[in-house]
């Protein structure tokens, strides 16, 4: 593996470079049912605060990821080609071969009490699943939120994973001293597309029972409806399924991404289309001939169906860099930093 070799020089290059030297590595593995075929690469991590790069199209600026790799395995993640950066398989390496940063709770902590800092928004998840099944072991997430709470540091979160519903207390506490967004990624609710492109994340209707808790705590909650797969999750009964979901487990917003297929990713999808549908991957070369991203036409014909749909259930898209934050508690009674962070891969 490339450990020795993340040095300063390559931040042009990938992701959470510069973050560990080798002999600051412990691999494990745990024989336990959830964990089996899994490896983990403990690092001591130099940095947690990442910078996006300024030609990203994301409202935010700032990151963390506390780890690298994801077990929930979607065939389509975009970041597996982070994996290649230290010389980790992009495909099933990725989703067995999983970074976790262990000290990110106490190094956060450090950065955001830098002189440096300055208190931008810091957005979670948006590389891989800070609440993945590894998180269920390491829990570094409630000192993550603790850290940036103690600091009134505004953040969002966007998960596939049930699991944040164990830190709810935590958040509903940071949204009382700063503005919390809390999204869930449910990109389709049908259960065959969901068993084979998303085999290691909770259900969707798990995914939406997260909206609905929070939503009952007073803490909103959007829905990316991402990915919308073409020819396999596009068809207008499937895109009204979905949406009416959503505004059934209380969701604020809906905003629909077409699925886009970087390199790392698309060959790994491919290869799955290849063998699950194969009549399709002379219409994928076609619709993806000039790039990651579909054509425009094809993205914008899905936005207007999910926003009209979005509109007849009673919700809407969600506006650029929309934070949640919980309402202020009733009186009682009856009257009443950062140093030179390595740069982070972009969501879109």
């Amino acid at each position: 593996m490339r450990w020795e070799n993340l040095t300063d020089s390559d931040h042009a290059r990938a992701a959470d470079t510069a973050l560990f030297a080798a002999d600051a590595v412990t691999t494990r593995t745990f024989d336990t049912p959830e964990f089996r075929g899994i490896t983990f690469h403990e690092v001591r991590a130099r940095s947690i605060l990442n910078r996006v790069p300024g030609a990203s199209r994301m409202p935010f600026e700032w990151t963390v990821n506390p780890y690298r790799g994801c077990t929930h395995a979607c065939v389509y993640c975009f970041a597996r080609k982070t994996h290649s950066y230290l010389d980790l398989d992009t495909g099933l390496g990725f989703d067995s071969q999983i970074v976790v940063k262990v000290n990110a709770p106490e190094l956060l902590r450090r950065q955001l009490a830098s002189r440096r800092w300055q208190g931008e928004h810091v957005a979670m998840g948006t590389n891989v699943d800070c609440y993945q099944r590894a998180e269920g072991r390491y829990r570094l997430m409630p000192g993550i939120i603790e850290a940036l709470t103690e600091r009134a540091n505004p953040f969002s979160i966007l998960t596939k994973g049930t699991l944040i519903l164990r830190d709810l207390d935590l958040l509903a506490r940071a949204a009382r001293v700063t503005d919390v967004g809390i999204s869930v990624s449910v990109g389709f609710t049908d259960p065959e597309l969901w068993r084979t492109v998303e085999p290691g994340t909770p259900a969707p209707e798990r995914r939406l029972e997260v909206v609905r808790a929070l939503g009952e705590r007073g803490i909103g909650c959007g829905v990316l409806m991402a990915p919308v797969i073409p020819f396999l999750g596009d068809e207008p009964a499937q895109l009204r399924a979905t949406v009416r979901a959503v505004a059934a487990a209380g969701a604020t917003s809906v905003t629909p991404l077409v699925l886009h297929l970087r390199p790392g990713a698309r060959e790994w999808f491919m290869d799955w289309l290849g063998r699950h549908h194969p009549h399709l991957v002379r219409r994928y070369e076609r619709l993806y001939a000039d790039g990651a991203y579909a054509p425009k036409w094809y993205q914008r014909r899905i936005t207007r169906q999910v926003h009209d749909l979005a509109r007849e259930y009673g919700i809407g898209p969600a506006r650029a860099g929309m934070p949640r934050r919980l309402a202020e508690p009733a009186p009682p009674g009856p009257a009443g930093p950062a140093a030179t962070e390595p740069v982070q891969l972009s969501l879109l």
